[in-house]
This record gives C-alpha cells, structure tokens and sequence, in this order.
C-alpha cells in the first residue's frame, strides 16, 4: 500500500501537531510518505520507522498551474489512498488528477471554525474507522543520536529549554522576563538553560547570556532541527512562548509551560504533557493569532507558580 498525507502548514509545530495521525495511518496502512509545505519536517523526522518519505511542496502552488503541479508530484509516486489534512479545493482536485483512488480530505466547509486537534482527530477516527483516536505520539529518535546529543545537557543539573524565540513579535513574552524568571529559577534549584531562538534572534540569546551567565546557559540559535531535536527533547522541562520546541518535548513526554499570548489553544490541547499560562482575565477559547494579549499581563510570579503547581 502506498498512501500519503497531505499536510498544507508551513510551520514545524503544526506539522508535528499531526504526527499522532501520521502514526496511527501508518500503524494501518505500512509506512506512508508525508507531503509538506514545511521546509523541515525532514529533519525532524529522520529515522522514523512508520515515515517512509517526506516531500516538500512549494508554497507558491495557489495558481491553476500550481495544481497540476502538485498532481504531478502525485501522480510520480503511484499513491493509493491520501489522507489530506486541511479543507483544500485545489489539494483535493490535484489528487483527483493524479488519479489517486483512494481521497480522503475535510470538506471546504469546515474552514470556517477550523480547529487542528478536533477536526484532524476527528476525521481521522471516520477515515480509519476507530474509536478514541490517540492525539499524541512518541517522537522517534535513534539512541546513537540522543547519546550524541546528550553530552551538550548539563550534568547534574536540571536543563531547561526556554524558548524565548517565535515567528512574530506578538507571541514574545519578552527576554527580559526570561531573565528574571531564570535567576529565581537558579536561586532555587541547580539549573542551565538551552536558549531556543532562530538564527535571526541570535541577539536576544546574547542578551540572556550577558546577564544570566555562559556558565549557566547555551545558546541554540545556530542549531539545525537535526541537531536541536534530540537535544531538546531530553530536557527536563519546556518554559516559553509558542514554537516548535514545545511540540518535541511535549511528544518526549516532558512537561511544557507554554505562555499565551496570541496562539490558539488547539497548539497546547492534544498533549498531557502541555500545561497553559494565560492572565488571570482571559479564558483560552478567545485567543487567536490576532488577539495580542500583552505580555506584562503574565508575570514571572505567574509562570512560577504554574511551574510549582505540576509534579514532574
């Protein structure tokens, strides 16, 4: 059997928000071949037995043209069944001309109210005729990689990955919050921490440095995602803003402290693993990407206490 699914997002962490459906397709159907619009979901997922390939689409496919582009990269592969996770019209007529016997997709309909978790567990329950589908998985990582990458964790010492980079400047709680919330961290327990940011945040993790110190943290903005996978997913803890960091170490089973600002809640809704911090006025059902929650309305005391108030 050679199936697909179809993920039409861009980010890392919606695309890994799936990887349960990925898994439970594949537990069914044999190892499948994900076809992505994220430049690097590859290496993300090296290695896993249940994903036998991935293709990354260009995103400029919205044309009539961009169509029959994507059908042909279906056609090419001799699919039988694809599984495509997002209400496409275009998506679903390419798989159509592809002549792919097999299509299942959301009705355009369901666009409107979109959620990621609900919608996807629930047409993959339909799609595969099971009951209490799974919303989480294991990340799969091969050993002689983790041990690789375990000897940059700081021994005897509780390492921390906080996420202080994301892709727009309203989902940032603000480094000079990291940094206060780091020295009563350090003041409490034997602490380092794993900066996460992007190449292009790099200041912000030297800014963290200067005042927290090289000796109690290190700077991920130059790491690859095949680098940065296997070392975060063995921290012990996630503190940060929405990225795909809490989406590998939620799916690690390692407690994550997500701060909302403006994410929707489906992002921290399909993990145990995934613990919210909003202010005290705001209830997560009414934040979206738009809702701009400003960041002084969580203070460092709140995220401590949240952080205190799970066992792990």
């Amino acid at each position: 059997m050679n199936t697909a699914v179809y993920l039409n997002y861009v980010g890392l962490g919606s695309n890994l928000l799936h990887l349960a459906y990925c898994h439970q397709i594949a537990d069914k159907y044999g190892p499948i071949t994900i076809i992505t619009l994220c430049k690097n979901l590859q290496q993300a997922l090296n290695g896993d037995p249940k994903i036998k390939s991935v293709v990354t689409l260009d995103q400029k496919n919205k044309t009539f043209f961009g169509i029959l582009k994507i059908s042909k990269i279906l056609k090419s592969n001799n699919f039988d069944k694809i599984f495509i996770y997002y209400p496409s019209f275009r998506t679903q007529l390419a798989a159509k001309l592809a002549s792919i016997e097999e299509v299942n997709y959301y009705p355009v309909k369901v666009k409107k109210n979109l959620h990621l978790v609900k919608t996807a567990k629930s047409y993959t329950e339909k799609w595969l005729n099971i009951k209490n589908c799974k919303t989480e998985t294991k990340l799969y990582i091969d050993k002689k990689i983790k041990n690789f990458a375990s000897q940059k964790l700081k021994v005897g010492c509780k390492n921390i990955v906080l996420g202080i980079g994301s892709s727009g400047p309203t989902t940032k709680w603000g480094v000079k919050n990291y940094i206060n919330l780091a020295r009563k961290i350090i003041n409490n327990s034997e602490s380092y921490f794993h900066i996460l940011c992007g190449p292009t945040e790099s200041q912000l993790a030297d800014e963290f440095k200067n005042e927290i110190g090289n000796e109690n943290c290190n700077s991920l903005s130059s790491f690859s995602i095949s680098d940065l996978v296997p070392l975060i997913s063995q921290c012990d803890i996630y503190i940060g803003n929405d990225s795909f960091g809490h989406h590998v170490m939620s799916q690690s089973g390692k407690p994550c402290f997500i701060i909302m600002l403006d994410t929707p809640r489906a992002y921290t809704d399909y993990s145990i693993n995934q613990y919210k911090i909003l202010p005290d006025n705001i209830d997560a059902d009414i934040i979206d990407h738009d809702t701009r929650v400003n960041p002084q309305d969580i203070s460092v005391e709140d995220v401590l206490n949240k952080i205190n108030s799970v066992s792990y």
